[in-house]
């Protein structure tokens, strides 16, 4: 049961700090989460995770209703030029990718968010504030705070974290519609992401899932942002896809891309996970899953110092393998959006001219984790392992649950003492293609050492 003092407090329910709230609440731990409003917030905002993101889902039990609320995708995404030939192409998957899910979804972060709640009432030691502001983190008795409190966060004000600016402040309209999907319009729309990469006006078309589709539109020299959110000004920039004959309106607003990293996570007991500690532009559909990403590295090492396990230096480790991490998406963001968001119609010829040959195929990044608690030595290690299906047609994390674990040669896994979970013959394609005969995994399912 919970406690007057406990173990970690979360100030912000979002999707970050409701996840948190899930994986600590898995692992025993006593928490309060805090949120200054008491509903969740109705309209879209995030819009795409990947398979990773879903494989932490699926760490926390929740996979299954996530799945059932999200829309998986192969299609990739797509930039096109302004006479619509393909520049870029960021590739889907076909099936469950090496996460042992589809690599790419997309949802309603509304639907998602109420999922994350609901999860957090299987577990009598969280409870759950809705409607309380947290003005100071001297008002919270816990032994751990984290700040996943968003951009303007209160508990990163506490820790005092500099900010590192990686250059891209853009402004953006966001025009979400719910489409008639029996409109020959809305049929025609594409399946796969539009980054459309038009000098004139760079604008992104995603479908989110059902009806949802959502127009990202950048502002140009001279546009009035309060006006662009008028249907009368946002509808003529739509006409080349839909009409107000075909949809209707959910929301539109105005928002400026950031791209920025705070140095200093941590402070004592205070901590920062999500958007209180980076901000990505959306060009990879990567914000959200930044920040489950943080909520999974952070999770099992506050579990492990809360148990006695490891002394609170631990969570140093939270920073120097997080922000490597993080900065190769953001930057591989912010590339994407240099060719995007190009207005220049010389430049944008010269880009053009560049991809003459042919679309460049691209990936996202599978970066190493920075300096930690792992091995010092180069990929494999620091690498998220793959997850295969097992003998007994389970996945490799439910047979693991929120533990070590360690894949390899039956003849090396034999006469292990039983501190990690031995799965013998697992994973024996990864360890052939790397070259090694063991692996140990932390229970992030990152690559802690391997044996040769």
């Amino acid at each position: 049961m919970t406690s007057p003092h406990p173990d970690v407090a979360i100030v912000g329910c979002g999707p970050v700090g409701a996840m948190l709230g899930n994986l600590l609440g898995q692992a025993g731990l006593s928490v309060d989460i805090y949120d200054r409003e008491r509903e969740i917030h109705p309209l879209p905002r995030a819009v795409h995770f990947d398979g990773e993101v879903m494989r932490i889902f699926q760490s926390a039990g929740l996979a299954t209703a996530v799945a059932a609320a999200s829309r998986p995708s192969s299609k990739g995404m797509h930039f096109v030029n302004a006479a619509g030939v393909t520049l870029m192409v960021r590739r889907g998957l076909e099936g469950p990718g090496p996460q042992g899910w589809a690599g790419n979804w997309y949802f309603h972060q509304p639907a998602l968010e109420q999922i994350l709640r609901s999860g957090l009432s299987r577990f009598p030691n969280v409870r759950v504030h809705l409607g309380r502001e947290i003005r100071c983190t001297d008002e919270l008795t816990a032994r751990f705070v984290v700040g996943c409190d968003g951009a303007r966060s209160m508990v990163r004000n506490a820790i005092g974290s500099r900010s590192h600016d990686l250059g891209l402040h853009q402004p953006w309209l966001v025009v979400d519609l719910l489409c008639d999907r029996e409109r020959p319009r809305v049929q025609a729309l594409p399946d796969y992401t539009l980054q459309l990469c038009d000098p004139a006006r760079p604008m992104t078309v995603v479908h989110v899932g059902g009806r949802r589709w959502r127009w990202e539109i950048m502002l140009m020299p001279g546009d009035d942002p309060t006006r662009l959110t008028e249907p009368a000004t946002f509808w003529p920039m739509l006409e080349r896809w839909v009409g107000p004959q075909d949809a209707t309106l959910e929301r539109s607003a105005v928002y400026t891309f950031h791209s920025v990293v705070q140095e200093g996570w941590r402070r004592g007991r205070l901590v920062l996970a999500g958007d209180a500690c980076h901000q990505t532009p959306p060009f990879l559909g990567q914000g959200m899953c930044a920040g489950i990403r943080d909520a999974a590295n952070l999770a099992w090492k506050l579990a492990a110092v809360v148990r006695g396990e490891s002394d609170d230096g631990l969570l140093d480790t939270y920073e120097s393998e997080r922000v490597p991490h993080v900065r190769a998406f953001i930057d591989l963001a912010v590339r994407l959006g240099a060719i995007l968001q190009e207005t220049d119609s010389a430049a944008a010829a010269a880009r053009d001219a560049r991809f003459a040959s042919g679309a460049s195929l691209f990936d996202f990044p599978q970066p190493q984790l920075g300096p930690g608690h792992r091995a010092d030595a180069p990929p494999p290690v620091g690498m998220i392992f793959p997850q295969p299906k097992l003998a007994d047609d389970r996945l490799m994390d439910d047979a693991i649950g929120q533990r070590f674990a360690i894949v390899g040669e039956t003849s090396l896994l034999e006469h292990l003492r039983p501190d990690a979970v031995p799965l013998p013959e697992v994973g024996k394609e990864w360890l052939e293609q790397n070259g090694v005969r063991a692996a140990l995994l932390r229970p992030d399912r990152y690559v802690f050492d391997v044996a040769r």
